[in-house]
């Protein structure tokens, strides 16, 4: 079964066993549901333990969470710089075009013509639209915005990604 990140702990927040999280995911909601599980791998790479979140809030730009049978802070202070990940069996649908991270990473980018444009290495989430990095074989990453324009077409089950090449796109 595979896992998949959606947020690291920070810190701890108070004395009640509550950690700061730095969310990766566009579902917090969904995924740190009380009663949710999460794999929680920690950063000295030890068996990853399964958590059931007990709470959940907001505070400024972080996630707040609490984990049943973790209520105080001294259970929760080696969580410190671990990663939550969520089992692909609570990944839900997507509507169309909308794609998880992990689908578009790997993929194959390539122009209109068929031109070989690189591999998708990361997504960098700018507010109005995610931006693609895309790494070419030899020379520098391009930064490919995800709207209309630009990403006629994305195929997961092949890994490829078709791209229509503005003027000063891969510049």
């Amino acid at each position: 079964m595979e896992w998949f990140n959606v947020g690291k702990i920070v810190n701890t927040h108070g004395i009640w066993g509550e950690v700061r999280v730095i969310s990766t995911t566009d579902f917090a909601d969904e995924r740190y549901e009380v009663g949710s599980e999460l794999g929680l791998y920690k950063a000295d790479g030890s068996k990853p333990i399964i958590v059931k979140v007990a709470s959940h809030r907001k505070h400024k730009n972080f996630d707040l969470l609490t984990f049943e049978g973790y209520t105080l802070l001294k259970d929760v202070e080696a969580f410190r710089d671990a990663v939550l990940k969520v089992s692909e069996k609570y990944l839900s649908d997507l509507e169309e075009n909308e794609f998880y991270y992990h689908e578009i990473i790997g993929c194959s980018v390539v122009s209109l013509e068929g031109e070989d444009i690189g591999t998708v290495t990361e997504i960098i989430q700018t507010g109005a639209n995610d931006v693609w990095a895309v790494q070419p074989v030899k020379g520098k990453t391009h930064y490919i915005p995800y709207i209309e324009d630009v990403v006629k077409t994305v195929d997961i089950a092949n890994k490829k990604i078709t791209i229509d090449v503005l003027d000063g796109l891969l510049s």
